[in-house]
Parts: structure tokens; sequence; C-alpha cells
């Protein structure tokens, strides 16, 4: 396999990381902790394992909405942008080796959610649960998920990196 490839192909480790530990946890909440019910607790209550579904969204948007509207706006529509980014991911070559594996980490944790939208009727499995002390009018952060810690971080890794990267642009042509 030729180099460039090989560096392009090679982030897509952390996909398959992030997908198996996703689903690896998902699994052993599934099995140890009953539904809508805490498992375990650390700090008091500042930090608990959870088991919770998300028929919906980021913060339960339009968890009630019916179950054809979810399956078309959460799942498919997910999968074609999904589908979109790698094909750019492949064609530009103006991304980092370091955006390139943020890329891939937030796929990685776009496909973890994506099994579950496809294959649990009750929606995405949520379980970690973090007091948040009122802070924004709440007391506990929105449960979530690895995939969820990976969309996020890597999402905000790579957001940094393209401000710094625009800004040593323009540092570079004064």
């Amino acid at each position: 396999m030729e180099k460039k490839l090989r560096l392009r192909v090679l982030p897509f480790s952390l996909t398959l990381i992030v997908i198996a530990l996703d689903q690896l946890s998902k699994l052993i909440v599934s099995q140890t902790v009953r539904p809508w019910s805490v498992g375990f607790e650390l700090f008091g209550d500042f930090f608990r394992i959870v088991r919770v579904y998300n028929p919906g969204i980021a913060f339960s948007i339009g968890g009630s909405w019916s179950h054809d509207v979810r399956g078309l706006l959460f799942g498919l529509v997910p999968l074609a942008v999904i589908a979109i980014v790698v094909v750019v991911y492949f064609k530009t070559n103006e991304l980092s080796n370091f955006q390139r594996w943020c890329v891939a980490g937030i796929i990685g944790g776009g496909l973890g959610n994506l099994l579950d939208r496809f294959f649990r009727p009750e929606g995405v499995l949520d379980f970690l649960d973090v007091k948040f002390f009122g802070l924004f009018g709440m007391e506990r952060w929105p449960t979530f998920n690895v995939a969820d810690s990976s969309v996020v971080i890597c999402g905000i890794l790579l957001v940094v990196s393209l401000i710094l990267s625009v800004k040593n642009e323009k540092d570079e042509g004064k």
C-alpha cells in the first residue's frame, strides 16, 4: 500500500477502537445494570453508572417523534453524513495527520451510536451520569456513553486544530 494511502487509512484504527469500546461497554452495562436504574456510584452521587435509553439525539431531542421519523432523521441522515465525510476525508489534502485522527474518532463515535439506533429498539444506550451542580440549570449533565465522549472530545480537538491552522496560515502570510 502506498505511504500516502496508508497514512490516511491508519486513523481508522481509532474508529474501530472507539466502536469496539463503545459496544463492549454497552454490552457490560446492559448485562449488569437493570434498565432505568443506578448500577454504581462514586463519590456519593457525583459519578454514576446508570442504564437509560435515548430514542432521540443529543439531550433527547426528538425522542417523542414517531419511530419512522426518528429512523430517517437519526439513522439514515447521519449515515449519509458519515459517508460524505469519509469521501471528503480521502479526497482532501487539507487535513493534517492529527486532524485525520480527530475525524476518525468522530466517525467511530457516530457509528457506535448508529449501531444502537439500528439494533436497539429502545434507542441509544447511555450510562455515564455526572453531577453538574446546577450549572446551566441542570443538576446532572445529560447521560452519555463512550461514543458520545469520542465525538465531543475529537470534535473539540478538531475545531481547535482547525482554528490554530488558520491562525498559523494568517501569521505566515504577514
